[in-house]
């Protein structure tokens, strides 16, 4: 589906009945492709105990402020 900011705006209905359809919506501003809304699939939610930060502090001995600067990087020079 091809959709305008003004269809965004005033049509989201059959915006969101084409994402439950799992159609693609493309944004089109001035007759252009700006972006492309996606239905959300299942298969891409995870459990919490999967992500990477979980429980980070108990397999390191450092402390988490010390782990989190090294994630980030500094943030002075």
């Amino acid at each position: 589906m091809k959709a305008s900011v003004v269809d965004l705006r005033y049509e989201m209905a059959d915006v969101l009945s084409a994402l439950d359809k799992n159609e693609s919506v493309e944004i089109l501003y001035h007759g252009r492709v700006k972006g492309i809304i996606e239905p959300v699939s299942e298969k891409s939610c995870k459990k919490v105990r999967e992500h990477r930060f979980f429980r980070l502090a108990s397999r390191t001995k450092e402390r988490v402020e010390d782990s989190m600067e090294k994630l980030r990087g500094r943030r002075y020079r």
